[in-house]
């Protein structure tokens, strides 16, 4: 290894470990921390698009996670007795058959795991808990284990990342609240739903169901608009407290079963749907990627294609850098933000379409599932947006070694 290559990331999801891949590839020592004692279970479908198909192609992967596609069709909206109001296909969610994919973001978590824990050390379990910049590089101290030095800290550790607050501070200064709250959770597909999603929509609120693992399992959903709540981000118990106040008076279709079923979940997910906006994604030897630095939202379905190609060029700026950390920063940036802005301008929609706020939009929405020319042409206009976006970086053709 060749000296000043020496890196940690700290975060295990996506972001660090497709990071991890490429810095290893050229030549780099790379350690990735978890504050987890091992990979995180559940969470939602995440979808790949545009330049980030190039990259799991460029990985060596794209097979392989094409073959995870969960192959939904469409989303079915219902009424209270569970009767189908519309539906809108797929295609008309911009998730093109053949082309995008759809998988379940721990399903792509095993895939780059897999792919790097022969030849990049984890350490799980443990966390940052102060990091100092010397002349020798990044002094970083563990909340178990002994202070190291690296060339370079990485923060990949997602919206609430906390190598983002040591190093810039309070979170409240770069999140952008999109006024709702999500949560998802694993449950038995009873509805025999087959590759599809029901939602039930009403005024400030979304129950939702889908099937999952080839229809052997599903996720229930709630999203919700809410004020700001305050609560312990590492106490489900808590949050699903919060759901279920929030959905408690609602009897409406499956929503008393899936809050039952909410309640014994054990990969119960809970976060409120935010924006990351920062002016900067590094300081000094350390830098941000993925939602770490510019999460577009959970509801956007672009954070993992930003993760990605976040990843692979920031990856690329280090190697060609050659140990000039700040202008491989640099780099990395000019060449992802306009990236990054198309990407989240979506997430924004994406959270205004989600959770109706009045009884009038809901009819609206009623109105316009009857008149197959006005969604058709709905749709084209999300479908020309998210290709476009998805497709608005140029991808540089790293050398492959050091």
């Amino acid at each position: 290894m060749t000296k000043g290559r020496k890196i940690l990331i700290s975060g295990s999801s996506i972001a660090g470990p497709a990071l991890a891949y490429w810095l290893h590839r050229y030549g780099f020592e790379v350690t990735i921390v978890e504050r987890a004692s091992g990979l995180r279970k559940g969470g939602f479908g995440v979808d790949i698009r545009g330049a980030a198909i190039t990259v799991l192609e460029r990985m060596g992967i794209l097979e392989q996670v094409r073959a995870a596609d969960t192959r939904m069709t469409g989303v079915y909206f219902v009424d209270e007795r569970g009767k189908t109001r519309g539906k809108i296909s797929e295609a008309g969610m911009g998730n093109e058959q053949g082309v995008d994919i759809e998988v379940m973001r721990d399903d792509l978590a095993d895939m780059l795991h897999n792919l790097t824990k022969d030849t990049i050390r984890y350490v799980w379990g443990d966390s940052i808990t102060d990091m100092q910049e010397t002349k020798e590089g990044v002094r970083v101290q563990f909340a178990h284990h002994a202070p190291q030095t690296f060339d370079a800290v990485i923060g990949a550790d997602g919206l609430h990342s906390h190598v983002r607050k040591l190093t810039f501070g309070d979170e409240s200064q770069f999140k952008r609240s999109l006024g709702c709250y999500i949560s998802v959770f694993t449950t038995s597909n009873y509805l025999n739903l087959d590759y599809c999603q029901q939602l039930y929509t009403m005024p400030g609120k979304t129950v939702g169901m889908y099937s999952a693992r080839h229809n052997a399992e599903a996720k229930g959903m709630f999203v919700f608009k809410s004020a700001p709540l305050q609560y312990d981000r590492h106490d489900p118990d808590s949050q699903k407290r919060l759901v279920a106040e929030a959905f408690g008076s609602t009897t409406g279709w499956e929503t008393e079963r899936l809050l039952q079923s909410m309640k014994t979940s054990d990969d119960f997910y809970f976060d409120e749907i935010c924006q990351i906006h920062m002016p900067a994604w590094s300081k000094g030897r350390v830098a941000l990627v993925g939602d770490a630095a510019y999460g577009p939202s959970p509801l956007s379905g672009q954070g993992t294609s930003l993760a990605l190609v976040g990843a692979y060029i920031l990856a690329g700026e280090l190697k060609s850098a050659l140990g000039d950390y700040p202008k491989a920063f640099a780099n990395y940036e000019q060449a992802m933000r306009p990236y990054v802005e198309k990407n989240q301008k979506i997430g924004l929609t994406a959270a205004a379409s989600m959770v109706a706020s009045s009884k009038f939009k809901i009819t609206l929405q009623d109105w316009m599932f009857r008149i197959p020319f006005l969604m058709t042409t709905m749709f084209k206009m999300i479908t020309k947006m998210i290709e476009k976006a998805a497709n608005g970086v140029d991808l540089k053709d790293y050398p492959k070694s050091v």
